[in-house]
């Protein structure tokens, strides 16, 4: 996985858009979008930001090292190794389903609170 995957997915996690990570950051949502495709590397000073933005480190947006405490089974290295494998392309899809999937679950906790907790 590269340095743009990475970040995608651990922007996806904590629910910002490009143009948010951006503006955290200091810079525009279609320099994000290019350290997103891998097209440009960010500064290390940039990397350092877009790390503490989105709560993790910069050797893990960097080499992929899990930060401390976090653990991966040996079957989730060998999927993550067989992603790395996949072309550009296929790597966005897969990206796409489980954004897709992590959208779903949100929408089913909300459909599944209570009508007066609701806002």
């Amino acid at each position: 996985m590269t340095f743009g995957q990475r970040v995608t997915i651990a922007r996806k996690q904590k629910n910002l858009t490009q143009t948010e990570l951006a503006a955290q950051i200091g810079t525009s949502g279609n320099i994000v979008s290019k350290y997103e495709r891998d097209f440009i590397t960010p500064s290390i000073e940039v990397a350092a930001k877009i790390a503490e933005v989105l709560g993790t480190s910069i050797d893990y947006l960097v080499t992929g090292a899990l930060p401390e405490g976090g653990t991966v089974s040996n079957e989730e290295k060998i999927q993550l190794q067989q992603f790395d494998q996949l072309s550009p392309e296929d790597k966005l899809h897969v990206l796409a389903v489980v954004e897709a999937f992590v959208t779903k679950s949100k929408l089913q906790s909300v459909l599944a609170r209570p009508s007066w907790t609701k806002k």
